[in-house]
């Protein structure tokens, strides 16, 4: 157990922190005098080459798609303002639709993060900034006015100070034990319209299972399940609908067989052996491609359909993992295997995590993880949200990743010093999310500019699902 003199060393090395970053500089937007098409450009290097049209197709919908898709902006913009120094485990892209439930493996529905794609180590308060503009985005968006903006953005932030000075009087196991149930959700609920879509949530995910999807999204034939192709968001890679050519193609031969059947092996070694003896009662039905989120487009990512001897099914997601953009801009290591920090990150910042979650190094040099594609996984309906569930969801939002925060960097202490009790910390994000919602709308119209002009390719997955019709 920590000494009361260990204790008070930490807290004022949290106050001392604001000499090096004081809690009023976080209203700056950072270092945003740079060209977002040329780093947009950057972040799709290496990608599908089919679709990156597409990415930017679903990024043109509206200021919040575009702020989703380009993490890599305001990585680089963070980049340039006072940080704090307290480097921890974050997330990387902790804005608001980054959040929901899903099922532990002991079947309870909790509210966690749950996309963990840039995850590094960097400025705890990067995080927080990214949550907090993701608000003044998507209020804007909504048509909310600046007071009601302004309140989901203070709910966030108010409610990390809060829970992390909570965090702050927890013993390391407590830490690591709390989760944030959807039961402790309804009870914690401040308006009967927020209990009232909490339970609803409940409610769709437990339909959202295995089963549920299997014969929506696969037949079986000749005794054998196969997913139906949906081109352009689902196809098979060496079908033909498949949009891979190139140095992307997949070719239907023995050597590549091989190769996959190489990675899944990679795949099975980083589980613990329980979790392997479990994938033993499971037979690969088929293998499909899949075009993910707006962010991740581009991305190679596939779905496995794998069923037990009773013809259960279990659906894996087998995505690539990238150089995180926040390592690209902090002091982070490079990580040697992508996948690996991708797993890692998210075992240590979620209450809990896919039993079936695991790394593994693919064709070509490419790094993967796995994880199950639903397991009664639920997130927020933003559009349809009115002020007061917006900041309910905010408050929901910011205590999510305050308990992620505590427990992946064992730091509690020294944040909740470094914050304090007033509102510095917190008006100072409330500055920061109405000056980076600004930057944002400006970024948006110079690529919808450049998407006209046709510096940048842009088509929609209406335009693409049109070249399958017959």
């Amino acid at each position: 157990m920590l000494s009361t003199d260990s204790i008070q060393a930490r807290k004022q090395h949290g106050v001392k922190a604001r000499a090096r970053a004081k809690r009023s500089s976080h209203g700056i937007a950072g270092n945003t005098d740079r060209d977002p098409v040329k780093l947009l450009r950057i972040s799709s290097a290496d990608r599908v080459t089919a679709l990156i049209p597409l990415r930017y197709g679903r990024m043109a919908a509206s200021p919040f798609t575009f702020f989703r898709g380009s993490a890599i902006l305001q990585a680089h913009d963070l980049a340039g303002t006072p940080d704090t120094g307290i480097d921890i485990p974050v997330c990387g892209d902790a804005h608001l639709l980054n959040f929901g439930g899903f099922a532990t493996p002991e079947r309870q529905l909790v509210f966690d993060l749950n996309d963990f794609d840039e995850v590094a180590t960097g400025p705890w308060e990067w995080d927080l900034k990214r949550l907090t503009a993701s608000f003044a985005i998507a209020g804007q968006h909504l048509g909310f006015s600046r007071g009601d903006v302004a309140d989901a953005v203070m709910a966030a932030a108010t409610e990390y100070r809060r829970r992390m000075a909570e965090y702050a009087q927890n013993s390391a196991l407590d830490i690591w034990y709390e989760g944030i149930t959807f039961d402790r959700m309804l009870e914690d609920a401040q308006t009967p319209q927020g209990r009232r879509l909490i339970s609803k949530s409940m409610e769709k995910a437990a339909g959202r299972t295995h089963d549920s999807v299997l014969r929506k999204m696969a037949f079986k034939q000749d005794g054998q399940w196969q997913i139906r192709d949906a081109p352009p968001a689902l196809f098979h890679p060496n079908g033909p609908n498949s949009l891979l050519d190139g140095p992307n193609a997949w070719p239907d031969t023995a050597t590549w067989k091989k190769k996959m059947a190489k990675c899944y092996g990679h795949y099975l070694d980083s589980l613990a052996p329980d979790r392997r003896e479990l994938l033993k009662h499971f037979t690969t039905q088929d293998v499909v491609f899949k075009v993910v989120g707006v962010g991740s487009v581009g991305t190679r990512c596939l779905v496995m359909l794998l069923t037990d001897s009773w013809d259960n099914p279990l659906f894996l997601q087998v995505k690539e993992a990238r150089r995180s953009v926040v390592a690209r801009y902090s002091r982070a290591k490079s990580e040697p295997h992508e996948g690996y920090r991708v797993v890692t990150g998210q075992r240590l910042l979620q209450a809990a995590s896919d039993i079936f979650l695991g790394w593994a190094s693919g064709p070509r040099g490419r790094d993967y993880y796995f994880r199950q594609l639903r397991d009664m996984k639920v997130s927020a309906d933003v559009e349809s949200f009115d002020a007061r569930l917006l900041a309910g969801y905010a408050r929901i939002c910011g205590w999510a990743l305050a308990r992620a925060h505590a427990k992946a960097s064992g730091r509690a202490i020294e944040l909740a010093a470094y914050m304090g009790r007033g509102d510095a910390f917190p008006d100072a994000l409330v500055e920061y999310a109405r000056e980076y919602a600004r930057q944002n709308e400006k970024d948006y119209r110079a690529f919808t500019d450049a998407c006209r002009s046709g510096k940048l390719p842009l088509r929609t997955d209406e335009d693409m699902a049109a070249d399958f019709r017959v």
